[in-house]
Order: C-alpha cells, then sequence, then structure tokens
C-alpha cells in the first residue's frame, strides 16, 4: 500500500515564510486525508466528548434544579431567567476569548484551561447559598464553558478527512444530546432524593480530564504547521499515525521549511468580516442565533413550564421534560447518518422548517392540553438539537485554520446572547402573556433560520483547505 507520505507534492509552489512551508502544510493534510478510521479517532472524540458531555449535562442541570430552587428561595420568573442567561453571558466572554487564545497557544492547552474552570466553578455552584451567590458562580462557570464547545470542536474537524466527515464528526457530537438525557434521567433521582446540590457535584467531574487531556492527546497537525511548527507538527502526525498503524516519515525538507518560518499572521476579529468571509460570517451568526434561541429557551424552561404553569409534580414535570430531550437524541442520531448524503445546506433550513412548523401548531391550536404540549414541543425539540450538531461541524469548516477557532469562538459568542436572550424574553413573556405566545416567538425564529439556511454554502466531502480559499 502506498503511504500518504509518498505522493509527489515537492512540485507544488512553496508557501511564503510566514505562514509555513507550503509543501509541508499539504503534505500534513494529504497525510491526514489518506489516514483510515481507527481506534485513535474514536477516543480522540470521546476524550473531548467528555467535556461537551458534561455542557450538556450542565445546560440541563440547572433546568432541573430550578423548579426545586424556585420554591426554597421564592425565585420570581425574571430570577430564574436571569440565573440561566447570566450563564450565558459568562459563555459570551469565554467564547470570544478563548476562541482568540486557541489560534496563539493552541486547541488542546486552551481546551484543557476552559475544562478546568468549568468543573472548579460546578462544584462552588452546588455550594450556593442564595440567588446572587449562584448567579456569581454560574458567571464565573459560563466563562470557561463557552470557551470548551468551540475550540473542541474546531480540534475534532482538523482531525477529520473530507470524506464522511460529518458523520465523523456529529458522532461525536452525539455526545451532548446523550449528556442531556443522561441528566434528565439522573435528576429524575437525585434531585428529589439527594437534594439539588447533587446535580452540580457530578458536573464537577471533568476537572479530572483538564489534568490529563494534554498529555492524552496531541496538537492538531493543521494548526501547528500553519503556525510554522514543523517539527511538532512532525512528532504529533506520527503519533496519529502510529495509532492508525501507519509509519510514520518526515515532513518534505525544502529551503524555506528548514528556514524554521515564522508563525503565520495572528488572526484578527475583523477578519471575520472581511472581504471573501463577511458573507460567510453574516448568514452563520442568524443561524447560530436562530437555533439557540429556540433550542435553550425549550431545554431550559420546559421543566419549569410544566411545573409551574401546568402544575405537575416534580417527578412528572422532569418526565415530561425527559421526553424532548430523548426526541433530540433521536433527531441527532439521524442527522449524523444522514448529513453527507443530505448536505449541510438542505438539513439547515429543512430542520429549521420542521422546528418551526410544530411550534406554530401549538399556538394555533391552543396550549391548554398539556400532552399537546409536550409532544409537539418534542416535536420541534427533534429538529432543533439535530442543528445545533450540524452548526459546530459546519462553521469550522468555512474558515482557514488560521481563524477556525477564533470564528467558531465568535459565532457560538451568538449561541450564548441568543441562549441568554432566548429564556430572558421567555420569563418576560411567561408574566405578562401566557404560554402560547412562548411557543409563537420561537416558532418566528425557526422560520428566521429557514431564510438563513437557504444562504449558506455547501461544504460536504469537501478538504478543509478547498473550502477556505
Amino acid at each position: 500500500m502506498s503511504q500518504p507520505d509518498a505522493i509527489p507534492l515537492n512540485a507544488r509552489p512553496t508557501a511564503p515564510a510566514d505562514s509555513g512551508s507550503g509543501t509541508a502544510r499539504d503534505a500534513v493534510v494529504a497525510r491526514l486525508e489518506d489516514l483510515p478510521l481507527s481506534s485513535w479517532h474514536v477516543r480522540a472524540r470521546v476524550i473531548m466528548g467528555v467535556a461537551t458531555f458534561f455542557d450538556a449535562f450542565d445546560v440541563l442541570a440547572l433546568a432541573t434544579v430550578l423548579p426545586v430552587l424556585s420554591k426554597i428561595w421564592g425565585l420570581t420568573p425574571q430570577q430564574i431567567g436571569a440565573l440561566i442567561a447570566v450563564g450565558f453571558i459568562g459563555q459570551l466572554i469565554g467564547a470570544l476569548y478563548f476562541g482568540w487564545l486557541a489560534e496563539r497557544v493552541g486547541r488542546v492547552r486552551t481546551t484543557a484551561y476552559t475544562v478546568m474552570i468549568f468543573a472548579v466553578m460546578s462544584l462552588a455552584c452546588a455550594f450556593a447559598w442564595n440567588f446572587t451567590s449562584l448567579l456569581i458562580f454560574r458567571f464565573v462557570q459560563g466563562i470557561g464553558l463557552g470557551g470548551e464547545v468551540p475550540v473542541a470542536a474546531s480540534y475534532i474537524n482538523e482531525l477529520s478527512k473530507a470524506k464522511g466527515r460529518g458523520r465523523f464528526f456529529i458522532l461525536y457530537e452525539l455526545i451532548f444530546p446523550i449528556g442531556i438525557v443522561a441528566a434528565s434521567l439522573t435528576a429524575t433521582w437525585t434531585v428529589p432524593n439527594l437534594g439539588w446540590q447533587s446535580m452540580f457535584i457530578i458536573g464537577a467531574a471533568p476537572a479530572l480530564l483538564a489534568l490529563v487531556l494534554r498529555r492524552i492527546l496531541p496538537e492538531s497537525p493543521r494548526w501547528l504547521v500553519e503556525r510554522g511548527r514543523l517539527a511538532e507538527a512532525e512528532a504529533a502526525l506520527g503519533r496519529i499515525e502510529r495509532a492508525a498503524g501507519r509509519t510514520p516519515t518526515p515532513l518534505p525538507r525544502t529551503p524555506a521549511a528548514t528556514m524554521a518560518p515564522a508563525p503565520a499572521a495572528a488572526s484578527h476579529w475583523l477578519d471575520l468580516v472581511g472581504p471573501g468571509y463577511i458573507s460567510r460570517t453574516l448568514v452563520v451568526w442568524v443561524v447560530w442565533f436562530a437555533c439557540f434561541f429556540v433550542t435553550f429557551g425549550l431545554s431550559s424552561w420546559l421543566p419549569t413550564i410544566y411545573s409551574r404553569v401546568y402544575q405537575l409534580p416534580l417527578a412528572e414535570a422532569l418526565r415530561y421534560g425527559l421526553y424532548a430531550n430523548i426526541a433530540g437524541l433521536v433527531g441527532s442520531t439521524l442527522c449524523a447518518f444522514l448529513i453527507d448524503r443530505v448536505g449541510r445546506r438542505l438539513w439547515l433550513w429543512g430542520a429549521f422548517l420542521g422546528a418551526a412548523l410544530p411550534l406554530v401548531a401549538l399556538y394555533w391550536l391552543g396550549v391548554d392540553d398539556v400532552v399537546r404540549v409536550a409532544w409537539l414541543s418534542s416535536l420541534s425539540y427533534a429538529f432543533v438539537s439535530s442543528i445545533a450538531a450540524v452548526v459546530y461541524l459546519y462553521t469550522p469548516e468555512i474558515y482557514p485554520t488560521r481563524m477556525r477557532a477564533l470564528g467558531t469562538g465568535t459565532a457560538a459568542g451568538w449561541r450564548c446572547v441568543a441562549s441568554a436572550a432566548g429564556p430572558t424574553i421567555v420569563g418576560a413573556l411567561l408574566g405578562s402573556f401566557g404560554v402560547a405566545e412562548v411557543f409563537l416567538a420561537f416558532a418566528i425564529m425557526a422560520l428566521v433560520g429557514v431564510v438563513a439556511g437557504l444562504l449558506t454554502v455547501e461544504t460536504s466531502e469537501r478538504v478543509l483547505e478547498d473550502i477556505a480559499r
């Protein structure tokens, strides 16, 4: 069998020294594209996915303890909305800062920092004594959480090959809805029996992962070669190839490569709206905002709506919330196996439409029947959960390596804005109008997503470096 490094790339022009050797960069990409899927790839997804799992766990942890805290501390709807929103404000700061940092110090190192912040503050939340203390702890925890997920998404994308990248990545992203379901199942027993603090104590588990993350996973070879760190890129690629059963060979040595080229020019937030990327950036920002306005609005408020509006017992309210989360897992699983065949563009606008129609039906038919609310909101959540997975796949695809984490982190910032705005608006609508208007607001935002989805570019089965040109 011919090895990937045997591809005659030396005849291609060499890139300027400030972006690394073009020959070396092309060789890294060719060898990553030629690698078969191995146990190492699965292990990398699982290790990065543990942090993503607890991101999802945390999302629902607060939703499941809020019905308890609202009674213990006498929280108003506005205070409940603030507790949900403040974590997302922290995530906005974390997504912007750590997306920027990942372009300078690396994906793995940055992820380790974010996981540690998130885990330590989850433990602090368990010792909160009132509304104000929990509000502060949730804000700081959000900073770590906001940085972890987009940086990890960039890392997994950079390890993926063009063929089957959608399935490869979304199977990793399935850890998020699995975490949601796990949190629902855990909460149905732990919250009534062990108290609300137990959910936050469990959420502190990733602290152990942060201690070993940098030793377990090599840095992204794509990022290393882009920064001009050819020896480190070669070492990281060699680790991956050996794990996949390949024999590593040295990267091409050209005059430019042996001169230890300077790192690529540091990316800046303004690059995202510069020539060539402004249309992609604006469209993807709208997609993120619409998706997570609906996603987190539903997941954060449904248990409380069931408990406070429909007066369901706590265990039953949590069980109804579980139905939506199971539907979300089913929708994301189907997406993983169909996304490469259907394509990103068609899936995005079609899933937004599928999320909007049940919500419109709820407003039209009425919300007097809690069973109807549970079924239709769960159906909508199945569609929108799949979009939440696709945006983490699609966004890193449309940017070059030098700004991939920055672009994904900035887009994730809109996730945070939407996730903070959604629950806050829900609290205001519930206080001034009713449940029907809440579902109508979600439906309108999903229809905005339909339009934005039509404006995305197709990236399926294309090498990352080709998409970014």
